[in-house]
């Protein structure tokens, strides 16, 4: 499993940094994450993601302020992205397109083409000005996210022994980093792919709770009410964003955010510890003890046993489904009840 979901296979999500503060875009929440400090969790602030800004294939900051979000062979420029505010649209240079990943540092941008193995350093995206191609340097070449800040470019290394970690450097040429950072669980959280590493795989069974059992020598009718949960488990998942400042203007409550992004984690392949499943259909309202009648007839000697599926996260349960499977056979169904997240 190798947790943390790369840029390349989540598009809407990317880092980026403006000044003192870095930030995580999450396009397929609506959400973007700013914070002083990733290695600390320090100052963590979630507000919404304008419509406007969603659905960019790379975002990054620049040192005048401005965030940039690039689509296809254009970019767009903003100063806030909640509000689109000061929005300028430029069309992307032939040489500057195609990046895998967009960064801004020391006043300058740069592209990294990890198909080529080099990364090209311009002033101007539109006029590719000043324009120099280097070779960036085999320990540079497997970063999953890269951003830059005015003095240091950064990137996200895949999750190793020591856990997920990020460089800060100056020179992609030469590999001169000179720190490296671990990511801080409130940070991870909020990444694709984050809830794997800190609260563990998601994981889905059938739970057996209740069995009947017809110890005579005639038929029986079964015939009673049972109490099963159903929904989702708010008060254990919102200690992933206890931490989390909440905008007033994102609209959403810490339990209900951590919900969603519960939701997209199951979604995911069982490769960054999800499930590959949709949730959608399911109650994600807080969960309730739900009260069912059932009745039907039981056989001498006959069992009957009553299932219900649940997802979770490491070993803990988060959401109960809807749907119980009676069956005679005492073992563990095998089918998953949910259909197939959309790739």
């Amino acid at each position: 499993m190798n947790g943390i979901i790369p840029k390349s296979k989540a598009k809407g999500t990317d880092f980026c940094g403006v000044n003192n503060y870095y930030y995580i875009i999450r396009s397929d929440l609506g959400y973007y994450m700013q914070s002083s400090n990733f290695n600390k969790g320090l100052d963590i602030s979630i507000f919404s993601l304008h419509p406007a800004c969603q659905n960019g294939d790379h975002y990054f900051g620049h040192e005048d302020g401005y965030f940039y979000i690039i689509k296809g062979s254009s970019y767009h420029r903003v100063t806030d992205l909640t509000a689109d505010s000061s929005a300028v649209a430029y069309s992307l240079h032939p040489n500057c397109q195609g990046g895998d990943h967009y960064l801004s540092a020391f006043g300058k941008f740069y592209i990294i083409f990890k198909g080529k193995g080099t990364y090209r350093r311009t002033t101007n995206m539109n006029q590719d000005s000043d324009a120099v191609e280097y070779d960036l340097h085999p320990n540079c070449r497997d970063g999953l996210y890269y951003w830059g800040l005015p003095n240091h470019y950064y990137f996200l290394k895949p999750a190793s022994k020591w856990g997920v970690e990020y460089y800060k450097g100056t020179n992609f040429n030469k590999d001169e980093c000179t720190d490296v950072y671990s990511v801080h669980p409130d940070v991870l959280n909020f990444l694709p792919g984050g809830l794997s590493v800190t609260k563990g795989p998601a994981f889905g069974i059938w739970e057996n709770i209740k069995t009947i059992t017809n110890d005579s020598n005639t038929p029986v009718t079964w015939q009673k009410k049972i109490n099963k949960k159903v929904g989702y488990n708010k008060e254990k998942m919102t200690v992933i964003t206890h931490n989390w400042k909440i905008a007033a203007s994102a609209s959403i409550e810490s339990g209900d955010l951590a919900g969603l992004i519960a939701k997209f984690q199951f979604s995911f392949s069982a490769e960054y510890g999800g499930s590959h499943v949709s949730t959608e259909n399911e109650s994600w309202n807080e969960m309730t003890e739900v009260e069912e009648q059932l009745s039907f007839e039981l056989k001498p000697h006959e069992s009957l046993y009553l299932w219900q599926y649940k997802l979770g996260l490491g070993k803990e349960p988060v959401l109960f489904c809807r749907d119980l499977k009676i069956d005679d056979e005492p073992n563990r169904p095998t089918e998953v009840p949910l259909p197939p997240a959309q790739s």
